[in-house]
């Protein structure tokens, strides 16, 4: 009864990913365990693993449940929409914009790694946009960890707006 209850509200891929992982039923996974499915699976190395672990583990309990593990796939996705879709090339994009590779995106590093990405609609990033999206993933110390990057791809992937115009910038202006 369980099985198929959840099998209505998890996509049978993720489903069925996850359960060659798991024993006795059980819909979670210890953080090793975890670790290891997402190295095999998804083509990480350990330490790129274990962020995406640390990321994804929303309630912090140390194991990835079925639902935190549908989270992270859906954030990896295979989207036509999204140009980065696999976990190896959102972790080789994060290296790629890391260019002093301390593991964490500075802000300049963002500013010009978010001048390479698009949006939904495949048009470039605007200055505000990029500013938008670096305030709203960096941390209290202003760096983009990887597992921060995995989200501000997803979002972008979602974020089909346009661009800022002029009214609005106009607007902004004359109300401060």
């Amino acid at each position: 009864m369980m099985k198929g209850v959840m099998n209505r509200r998890i996509p049978k891929e993720i489903l069925d990913l996850f359960e060659k992982y798991i024993a006795n039923n059980v819909r979670h996974l210890d953080r090793k365990d975890a670790i290891a499915m997402l190295q095999k699976e998804f083509g990480l190395d350990e330490e790129q693993a274990a962020t995406m672990f640390d990321t994804f583990d929303k309630d912090q309990n140390g194991q990835m449940s079925i639902w935190e593990f549908q989270q992270f796939y859906v954030c990896m996705g295979t989207h036509s929409s999204n140009p980065i879709c696999s976990a190896k090339e959102v972790v080789e994009k994060f290296k790629e914009i890391d260019s002093d590779g301390s593991g964490k995106i500075d802000r300049n590093e963002a500013v010009e790694g978010l001048k390479t990405l698009k949006t939904a609609t495949g048009r470039p990033l605007d200055p505000k946009e990029i500013e938008f999206f670096i305030e709203t993933t960096s941390d209290e110390d202003g760096q983009i960890n990887l597992g921060s990057f995995t989200n501000l791809l997803y979002r972008l992937r979602l974020y089909n707006a346009p661009p800022p115009s002029k009214t609005m910038k106009i607007k902004s202006a004359k109300a401060s």
